[in-house]
């Protein structure tokens, strides 16, 4: 294929060397794309990572609400577009990776057909099955219904105000009902009175008369939804298309039949009752609801909250074909060498999932099953998994890794003084924390997302577990209430994401249920503790009944499906806004309680991760982050800072006095609102913007206070947002960034946290592209990049500036005189070039020794002397080849800001251990400035970071 291509020993799979993430929408489509391939190309990225490219609803800027996954995306520029873009990745000797979706679909409005065909048949349609619906909900009046939350308001009065409409679609011959954009087709069943009360209007004579009224006798004779023979949905499905079609053509071919109907169904729409509306509505496949009442009722299971992502049965393997079946084919012809799959939390079983992958691809590439089993895998597959720190990916997955959440957070806490906790705690104490630390925060947010927004997949699992304990006698007598009391305690103490017992647990699976059900019990001392007992033994698949082997194995796969969306709604979308101690901790996949990580614990991670995820991703930004790795790399620095933080606070909290607004007592804004104001502003604001040019960023920062309050549902919120709060934190805000002593005070203190930043930044990018892994670069970041949480990260990049900077290198590289050069970078570190000149040196090494960063050993190398603390290094080996990477760290106590800590003012005593293997006198070149470096019993970092506060010295081989 091309230069990227090349399969690793021991692996069938195409091993990518470096991949950029990519966002596609219709405003940046496959022909937008295509222009920055070669920039991207002359970066040294092996594999374009592209967003969810199949076709998803209209409009969509993020591509995760797929409507059709055989089709390619016409906003994007379709499947023409898709292959011009893949030909011309494949020229310039690059692959492509593409996210794909498994756990969910896009519904409501009118485009996914498959959604459609359920409404219109319920049970008895062909994909009725596709999606992870309860017929049998514990709300008897949703029995052989499908709840529908999508109206804007209660159900009466969406009636009343003639909302709810009836159409007939001639040129379809089918009748639906609409609400605004949303089409919800009836059942053919309700054809027939439909049919009756045109005729009876005395508008059709003759032959049509007559065959209008078989039409009706006809649809009222299809056997019903509720009959799911095989046999009974076959015939329903072929006499009901049949009979569409004699409608269509008898309304084409007499106006007089189309009239009567349009009548007919204008004067059921008129009516001032909208009692017949009601009734036919009553006859339906599904129930329109009020969109509130969807975490107490639904009774399909959705993408975390969402109601309009409606989770999928990939388990059934239809249903996997469907789905996967059209990425898996790009792959098996050559056109994508890989998949980031996302959200597999969310599927029954994520291990035989990842199995099924392999083994679609193997079979559509013809390619033989391995001879053994574990021995390599043919496509290249990471999972967007969400790992605790204690917690192991399993390893015997169908994996080559992750797509890089942990590497982010091991790396971001290199840049975290550790030493300042306490003086961090009580900044935050004095500032809004309420006396709270952040593991209670953790399990209140769960807790309350576990009664709220998600309370109907308690009460599926509680009713789930009732049916199980009422089948034996010895826990016949558990109440419901008490098992949905357990139930909450457990999902909300569980310490990761998710177990995967299918069978049976693993030890580690075994360790989290204990964990859980200890924590649960002591959190609710008042319930009976046998209860706990029992669910444990349902987790771990230890009912002895047969009789209940089916709900048991339902149960385990369903909470385990739950306890994903209860911890990412709970810590992710609400405890992370919620406590403010230091936000840069504040990450997915990250825990806030961790206050930084030692070098020793960097390099232990680096070490696991060469043995047993060599291939995994390594992100520093992706498009789930709050907040980017340049905005996260200012934020650290509070942290080297905390006394010069906390009299700054002080000051801005008196010059800011008059934009607070005081209603019975209670301030608005919160004062932890305006704690993570002033430290998101610290962390984003744009120094080489004039005032008069920084309207665009406080627009910025109120709609990201506004999400954040309300992600944090504690003054306001999504689902019953607080005007009266919202627009306090708004003129807050506006205030704050536009009166002149306030805006001075944060510019000259976000001048040192971007110089500090700024360092921080070109250290995490040399030791991302130089760590074992895959790294992966987010669209823009390779220069720095201020972007907050979405939609903020996914404004336009400037590629063409990028371009230029590279050009600008080029040139200089030619020229000569590197060295100087990159001295004169080092010079502003806030403005990226030295970020940018690090990324495109550095990947232009992993393009020249692959095998390196591939399969490289990793080695620490101990740092000594009085700056020890200011710096991590480490060697990669491979056949013969050794680079020793050295990147300085916290260099707020290094050098004040505009001071470059570099040569021997700063180094003098400090030295980075030889490799062993590595003999006194051997020379190497410094990658990035390349200068030549000579070791002696230890190596000097005086002369490694001459230049610079980064090196990668090449040994000579």
């Amino acid at each position: 294929m091309a230069e990227t291509a090349a399969r690793e020993p021991g692996q069938t799979a195409v091993i990518p060397r470096a991949t950029y993430r990519l966002q596609l929408h219709k405003g940046f489509d496959f022909a937008a794309a295509m222009q920055v391939l070669p920039y991207l190309s002359r970066l040294g990225i092996s594999h374009v990572y592209c967003s969810p490219i199949s076709t998803a609803r209209p409009g969509s800027l993020h591509g995760y609400d797929v409507v059709d996954h055989a089709r390619i995306n016409p906003e994007l520029g379709g499947e023409a577009g898709f292959r011009q873009f893949a030909a011309a990745a494949r020229a310039l000797g690059m692959g492509l990776l593409l996210d794909v979706v498994p756990n969910h679909m896009g519904v409501f409005g009118r485009d996914n057909r498959w959604w459609l065909d359920v409404l219109e048949h319920g049970q008895a349609s062909r994909y009725a099955h596709y999606f992870d619906i309860d017929w049998e909900p514990p709300n008897p009046t949703l029995r052989g219904k499908l709840l529908v939350p999508l109206l804007g308001d209660h159900y009466a009065k969406v009636l009343e105000r003639h909302e709810l409409r009836l159409r007939f679609q001639a040129d379809a011959g089918t009748f639906a009902l609409h609400y605004h954009e949303h089409e919800l087709p009836l059942d053919p069943r309700s054809y027939g009175e439909l049919l009756r009360n045109a005729a009876s209007r005395g508008m059709v004579e003759g032959a049509a008369l007559s065959e209008l009224m078989a039409l009706c006798t006809a649809f009222d004779s299809l056997p019903p939804r509720t009959e799911t023979l095989p046999a009974a949905v076959a015939l329903r499905r072929s006499a009901q298309q049949g009979l569409k079609q004699r409608l269509q053509a008898l309304a084409a071919g007499e106006s007089a039949v189309r009239r009567a109907i349009e009548q007919a169904v204008a004067a059921i729409e008129g009516s001032a009752t909208q009692d017949e509306i009601d009734r036919l509505h009553a006859e339906q496949a599904y129930r329109v609801a009020y969109w509130r009442i969807a975490a107490s009722e639904i009774n399909y299971r959705r993408f975390f909250d969402i109601n309009d992502l409606a989770a999928l049965r990939v388990e059934e393997p239809d249903v996997f074909e469907a789905t996967q079946g059209p990425a898996l084919d790009l792959a098996a012809q050559g056109l994508i060498d890989g998949l980031r799959i996302d959200h597999p939390d969310g599927l029954f079983d994520p291990a035989a999932y990842f199995e099924a992958l392999q083994q679609g691809y193997r079979r559509r590439s013809g390619r033989d099953p391995p001879a053994a089993e574990g021995e390599g895998l043919a496509l290249y597959v990471t999972a967007e998994k969400i790992a605790a720190g204690f917690e192991q990916v399993p390893h015997e997955w169908a994996l080559h890794g992750t797509t890089g959440y942990r590497f982010a957070m091991v790396v971001n806490g290199l840049f975290v003084e550790r030493s300042a906790r306490e003086r961090l705690n009580r900044i935050w104490s004095a500032n809004g924390s309420e006396g709270q630390d952040f593991q209670r925060i953790r399990y209140e947010c769960k807790r309350q997302v576990a009664t709220g927004a998600l309370r109907s997949e308690i009460t599926l699992l509680a009713s789930l577990l009732l049916r199980i304990a009422t089948s034996q006698r010895d826990t016949r007598d558990y109440g419901y209430p008490d098992l949905v009391d357990a139930l909450v305690d457990i999902a909300a103490c569980m310490p990761v994401y998710r177990t995967y017992v299918v069978e049976a647990p693993s030890a580690q699976d075994d360790r989290f249920i204990a964990w859980a059900i200890a924590q649960a019990r002591a959190c609710n001392p008042l319930l009976d503790p046998t209860i706990f007992d029992f669910i444990r033994r349902c987790l771990r698949h230890e009912v002895a009944n047969p009789a209940a082997a089916n709900l048991v194995r339902r149960f385990i796969g369903r909470f385990q499906q739950t306890t994903a969306p209860i911890a990412a709604k709970g810590v992710e979308d609400t405890a992370l806004y919620r406590f403010h101690r230091l936000v840069s901790l504040n990450e997915v996949g990250n825990d806030p309680d961790v206050f930084g990580i030692s070098a020793q614990a960097f390099h232990g991670a680096n070490a696991d991760r060469a043995a047993r995820w060599p291939h995994t991703m390594l992100a520093t930004s992706t498009h789930d982050n709050k907040r980017s790795e340049d905005v996260r790399n200012r934020i650290n620095v509070l942290s080297e800072q905390p006394a010069a933080l906390r009299l700054a606070l002080r000051r801005w909290h008196r010059l800011t006095r008059s934009f607070v607004t005081s209603n019975d007592g209670r301030e608005m804004p919160s004062l932890a609102d305006r704690y993570l104001l002033y430290q998101t502003v610290l962390g984003s604001l744009p120094l080489e913007k004039a005032d008069s040019e920084l309207d665009g960023y406080v627009e910025r920062i109120d709609a990201y206070l506004r999400k954040a309050a309300r992600e944090a549902k504690a003054a306001t919120s999504w689902v019953r947002p607080d005007p009266a709060y919202e627009q306090a934190l708004s003129r807050f805000v506006t205030s704050a960034l536009t009166a002149g002593p306030v805006l001075s005070e944060l510019r000259a203190r976000a001048h040192d946290t971007a110089w500090f930043g700024g360092l921080n930044s070109v250290s995490m990018t040399v030791l991302k592209l130089t760590a074992p892994g895959v790294p992966d670069i987010y669209q823009g970041t390779e220069l720095i990049d201020l972007s907050l949480v979405d939609p903020d990260n996914r404004r336009p990049v400037d590629f063409a500036l990028r371009a230029g900077l590279l050009e600008q290198f080029e040139r200089r590289v030619a020229q000569g005189a590197v060295s100087e050069f990159v001295q004169a970078l080092a010079q502003d570190p806030a403005d990226g070039r030295l970020k940018l000149w690090a990324a495109w040196r550095l990947l232009g090494l992993r393009r020249q020794y692959p095998a390196l960063f591939s399969h490289g050993s990793y080695t620490a190398l101990r740092i000594r002397g009085t700056r020890r603390g200011s710096a991590v290094a480490f060697a990669r080996r491979q056949a013969g080849q050794t680079l020793v990477v050295v990147a300085a760290r916290k260099f707020a106590g290094i050098a004040p800001p505009g001071v470059v800590p570099t040569g021997p003012s700063v180094w003098a005593s400090t030295s980075c251990a030889r490799p062993s293997w590595v003999s006194p006198g051997a020379t190497a070149t410094d990658v990035l400035t390349a200068e030549r470096i000579t070791a002696g019993e230890s190596i000097a970092l005086s002369d490694a970071l001459l230049r610079s506060p980064v090196a990668a010295l090449l040994f000579d081989s």
